[in-house]
């Protein structure tokens, strides 16, 4: 039995904790830090679990986090905060002796850019310590990557072409809103493009590249190439590979929201200042006034609907795969698309939370239980694709995220 310590409180957080609490078989105790604590109680509240252990962190913080880890003494910490965090937890991990999880690589503050090299940089700390760290335990990055081991273990001798196509075909009824973190997500998705081809690295215009794609229960949808971090784990493990690229679908009336957004500044996340009355300073009809810094994209998100709000009035169905063609075992060239499909309503019924915390959440619980039952646990950081990916899959169909295959078919790119 595993003591585990989840940091986070959003909706990811939610859905793992969830998840973890029914996994009894292999969880013992359980935490849930954050820094702010009351948000930690609610989720216990909507498990119905009071024996769940709940905790302030500030998870920007080491010693906060060390001592935090070394009161209760997890065999692994699940970090689904923010990917800002990724360092200053995996510091911790090493200093406390726990072994480490989480869905997304490091991302500086001051920089809309992202890329393992930072947490790679840990491998050898965390072999001489013995510990295990997994990187990139979500659906993209996470199942999409062990899609792309189990293909290559049982259906390719070598991968050529790789596509990854998230599809989110629901709808939340909001004029706009990310489906987590608008920090996060804005960022994101607003950065170049970025593929992989031919053995190096081709940079694209934001949106630049774009195709209909037709998506399985759903029809065609407009899909846009973006820079994606698992491209750069997997064209390392997977050395065949001759191009490999991310494709995800947004409607109109997000890209018209987005472009506004860019266009007058409030996707910047440098600090602006600007003059605000001070309260309670008026003298002879005039204010006085002081000078405010603030980041306009975090401002941005301040205003947004909370993604983990979204989840009552969500209806429709996300779609994410991997579009996959290269030499099979027979010697001649096959195609394979393997994806699941998840219902918003059936993830809020299950966890109060929409499709995409859902997706995200379930593979981290996963990879936390391969990790509990041995099955994922070696010295070192390691993506997803390094370990069996026969019995995530398995426990994939068990933990509510079922998956399919298509063998030969038409994959459009």
């Amino acid at each position: 039995m595993k003591r585990i310590l989840i940091i986070g409180a959003g909706g990811v957080a939610t859905v793992a904790a969830h998840k973890v609490a029914k996994n009894t078989d292999v969880f013992g105790e359980i935490m849930i830090a954050s820094r702010t604590k009351s948000k930690c109680d609610d989720i216990v509240r909507a498990i119905g679990r009071p024996d769940i252990k709940t905790a302030r962190v500030d998870a920007d913080n080491v010693e906060e986090l060390v001592a935090l880890m070394s009161e209760f003494k997890p065999d692994m910490v699940m970090n689904l905060a923010l990917p800002y965090q990724d360092l200053t937890i995996m510091e911790a991990c090493l200093r406390t002796g726990c072994n480490y999880l989480d869905t997304a690589n490091y991302e500086p503050k001051d920089e809309a850019h992202f890329e393992y090299s930072w947490q790679w940089a840990y491998r050898e700390r965390f072999e001489k310590a013995g510990l295990c760290a997994i990187l990139g335990c979500g659906f993209d990055p996470g199942v999409t990557s062990i899609f792309t081991a189990y293909a290559a273990k049982h259906h390719f001798k070598e991968i050529h072409y790789l596509d990854i196509v998230d599809c989110n075909a629901g709808n939340h009824h909001k004029a706009f809103a990310t489906n987590f973190n608008p920090e996060i997500n804005i960022r994101e998705i607003t950065q170049k493009g970025l593929y992989y081809e031919n053995g190096k690295y081709i940079e694209t215009e934001p949106m630049e590249i774009h195709q209909p794609l037709t998506y399985p229960n759903i029809g065609p949808r407009e899909s846009y190439l973006l820079h994606h971090e698992e491209i750069e784990s997997l064209v390392i493990n997977y050395p065949t590979i001759k191009r490999a690229r991310f494709w995800m679908t947004f409607g109109q009336q997000y890209l018209t929201y987005l472009d506004v957004i860019q266009n007058i500044g409030m996707s910047r996340i440098d600090e602006v200042e600007y003059e605000a009355p001070l309260a309670d300073s008026m003298v002879n009809g005039q204010c006085s006034m002081v000078k405010v810094k603030i980041v306009p994209l975090q401002f941005l998100k301040a205003v947004l609907p909370n993604p983990q709000e979204l989840g009552r009035n969500y209806d429709g169905e996300t779609s994410i795969g991997c579009r996959i063609r290269g030499i099979g075992n027979d010697g001649k060239e096959h195609t394979y698309y393997v994806y699941n499909n998840c219902s918003h309503q059936a993830a809020y019924e299950e966890t109060g939370m929409q499709g995409v915390s859902y997706t995200t959440g379930v593979p981290a619980c996963i990879g936390a239980r391969m990790f509990a039952l041995g099955l994922w646990n070696k010295p070192g950081v390691h993506n997803v694709e390094e370990f069996d990916p026969d019995p995530f899959m398995d426990e994939l169909n068990k933990q509510g995220l079922p998956w399919h295959e298509i063998h030969d078919g038409d994959l459009e790119l």
